[in-house]
């Protein structure tokens, strides 16, 4: 079956595509549709401009929107019938973990575009997801942390086994999910098993608010595995 991924460049979404690949969908296409501010309920904000570069690293066309006009989900669905045209695909991968709402409003957007939806990760275990990532070789650069608990120097690490581990004790001690699922931190995959060549990247962290650090990111360019 053909298919297209909704790819923000992040962990969720990058290991979707993982699944399906290794399902045997055909990905045709990647959608990203990144919001105009931070505050969006459904999509990635930080660094998504960078899927650019995972679409070269990857393989795979991508369709590239902004949207937060005043109507972000009726331009989701616009998108995603674009996606559906353009790549003739059937279906739609996405990477939601945890969040009812965010579900429930892509398979509405979905149903509307005419397509099916496949959500691999779904109330999968949060703290054995984080470590299946790192295990299977995803390079994961945290670029946002936004959450009580979570230490500022955090943003611009690469998680790694103790990393991940890390995390997840703070979660259990601070009340955060460890997957992120509710905003807590934000990502992008440097690397994994499907990419061609490896996203480099150059910047420096930025304090925002008491508990909200990002990981600007001002240089960034594939090399050669």
């Amino acid at each position: 079956m053909r298919i297209c991924a909704l790819y923000s460049g992040g962990k969720d979404s990058c290991y979707a595509l993982h699944w399906a690949v290794l399902h045997g969908f055909e990905v045709a296409g990647l959608v990203t549709l990144k919001p105009r501010s931070w505050d969006s309920m459904l999509l990635h904000y930080p660094a998504a401009e960078l899927v650019k570069l995972h679409s070269e690293a990857l393989g795979i066309p991508l369709l590239y929107r902004e949207v937060g006009g005043g109507d972000e989900y009726g331009e989701i669905v616009e998108a995603l019938r674009e996606a559906r045209e353009r790549f003739r695909c059937s279906g739609l991968v996405t990477g939601a973990l945890l969040s009812d709402y965010q579900r429930l409003r892509f398979s509405m957007a979905c149903l509307e575009a005419g397509m099916r939806i496949y959500s691999p990760l779904w109330r999968k275990n949060q703290e054995e997801y984080m470590r299946w990532l790192v295990r299977d070789g995803f390079r994961i650069l945290v670029v946002s942390v936004q959450a009580y608990g979570l230490p500022a120097w955090l943003a611009g690490s690469v998680l790694d086994e103790e990393l991940v581990e890390e995390v997840i004790r703070l979660s259990r001690l601070y009340g955060f999910n460890p997957a992120f699922e509710g905003g807590e931190a934000e990502t992008l995959v440097l690397d994994a098993p499907l990419f061609r060549s490896r996203l480099r990247v150059k910047g420096r962290r930025v304090r925002l608010a008491p508990y909200h650090t990002v990981y600007l990111i001002e240089d960034a360019w594939l090399e050669a595995k």
